[in-house]
């Protein structure tokens, strides 16, 4: 277990602390702290993610990001219950993962997790979507403010279709939950955002 004293030298004394957790050798920003099993350039603290979080104080983090983490978790809901306490009142979590319908999702077989538009109401409030789905009394303490679907292509081609489509389907929530409940098998989303914050 990591010492919560030792976590990062000065923690107490920076104004504001942004982890980028999964981060790799791919850190968003240099001024956030990058946390990943493994040491790259950019990785601050090296560790697993369940006993690095542990280690932070309470009320001590004003934004967590995940860029295509989240899908290589064992157990979601466990590191939301500990990302709710170490995130100050006014914080958010920002997660980026893979949409269910990316092809390229299942080139990588480290991917635990599939994720859709309404994966996080399982794990969390949800006053945004108007599908309703359980929490299987999982209370992370945690709310959905946003969700929104990208269609990117590495493909030059698929670009111009890709962008009409992000256009298209994230004009409302209807539209997002209409894409894919219906045009998700024809139409593939590559990645899907959620915005989450404390309740």
């Amino acid at each position: 277990m990591l010492d919560k004293k030792n976590i990062i030298p000065g923690l107490a004394n920076l104004k504001t602390v942004i982890l980028d957790i999964g981060c790799g050798p791919l850190k968003k920003h240099p001024d956030w702290i990058g946390i990943d099993m493994l040491y790259a350039k950019g990785v601050d603290i090296t560790g697993d993610i369940y006993e690095v979080i542990k280690a932070f104080p309470d009320s001590s983090v004003d934004e967590v990001h995940a860029y295509h983490f989240f899908e290589h978790l064992p157990d979601v809901p466990a590191l939301l219950i500990d990302l709710n306490r170490v995130l100050k009142k006014t914080g958010f979590i920002k997660v980026v993962v893979p949409h269910f319908s990316n092809a390229y999702f299942y080139s990588d077989y480290t991917h635990k997790t599939f994720f859709g538009l309404y994966s996080f109401s399982y794990m969390v409030q949800d006053t945004l979507l108007r599908r309703k789905v359980p929490n299987y009394h999982v209370n992370t303490g945690l709310k959905l403010k946003s969700v929104f679907l990208y269609f990117k292509s590495p493909l030059l081609i698929n670009r111009p279709f890709r962008r009409l489509w992000q256009l298209l389907f994230n004009a409302s929530t209807f539209m997002k939950e209409w894409y894919e409940d219906s045009w998700s098998s024809n139409f593939p989303c590559y990645e899907v955002q959620f915005i989450l914050i404390k309740l």
